[in-house]
């Protein structure tokens, strides 16, 4: 018995001093476990360029297109003071979709795991929409007479480039960063517009000798080539790093144009970047 005693201590003291004699920075000596992917921290600081590829739709609202030019061509009209021929509704609105592409840069900084910045986005496509309508109307008005009046309004409008001057934030689990944004719309787009109006007073009196018949007409016409149109941007994305700088991009975007023709265009898109 006090044989195996004997052996058990002596096996005990060489355990003990072989590991006494091991590297201290064996994770398995310190009783820690390898980190999981969950507990890396990705850096998404620094600056960044990609490409996205985008399909999206563009509702255009006609209603009002015609309104600046009407009241510059009725401005010295009587019947314009009185009922507002220029306000009268004269378009509807369209909706169109398409695809387009382009690209996006911007800078991010990172505080633990906010991440904030700015992003310049940019994406050519086209979108085009035109709608046109017609009132008439009568009034008695002036004393004495029933006049009768008619506009007509038609506008068209294609959008080529637009993109958006953002400010945005995210918070990222790991290798991935959800975010959102808002800032500045702008682009660029072809408008054209005509409008005119007729009139006709006749008078139904009973003055002898009857006051005259009158009547009036005109047309105004602008085309606006690539013209420059702002408002404002908002959205959600997310970016995934796959590897050391390359990450994968899906966002959807909210635009909003106060041009001629309000403007409103959706878009989804797909993209890839690297932030250096």
């Amino acid at each position: 018995m006090r044989r195996l005693l004997l052996a058990a201590v002596i096996c005990g003291a060489a355990q003990g001093a072989y590991a006494a004699d091991m590297p201290d920075d064996l994770p398995f000596l310190r009783g820690s476990q390898p980190p999981s992917l969950s507990t890396v921290r990705t850096v998404w600081q620094g600056f960044y360029i990609g490409g996205q590829a985008s399909y999206g739709s563009a509702d255009m609202d006609f209603k009002n297109s015609g309104k600046e030019l009407l009241e510059r061509l009725l401005n010295n009209v009587d019947i314009e003071s009185q009922y507002h021929l220029s306000t009268w509704p004269l378009g509807q609105k369209t909706s169109t979709q398409n695809e387009g592409f382009g690209g996006f840069l911007g800078y991010n900084l990172q505080s633990e795991d906010v991440v904030y910045g700015v992003e310049l986005n940019y994406t050519h496509g086209k979108f085009f929409g035109a709608s046109g309508g017609s009132q008439g109307r009568s009034f008695n008005y002036p004393t004495d007479y029933l006049t009768s009046a008619f506009v007509q309004s038609n506008a068209s409008m294609q959008i080529t480039d637009f993109g958006s001057l953002r400010v945005r934030a995210g918070y990222s689990f790991g290798c991935f960063l959800p975010y959102a944004f808002g800032g500045v719309a702008m682009g660029r787009a072809d408008i054209q517009r005509n409008v005119s109006y007729s009139s006709r007073y006749q008078y139904v009196g009973t003055q002898i000798p009857p006051l005259p018949n009158l009547a009036g007409a005109g047309s105004l016409s602008d085309n606006a080539n690539a013209h420059f149109i702002y408002g404002y941007a908002a959205g959600l994305g997310i970016d995934m790093m796959i590897v050391d700088g390359l990450f994968l991009r899906a966002e959807w975007e909210f635009l909003r144009f106060t041009a001629p023709v309000d403007t409103i265009v959706n878009t989804v898109r797909a993209g890839a970047g690297y932030r250096f």
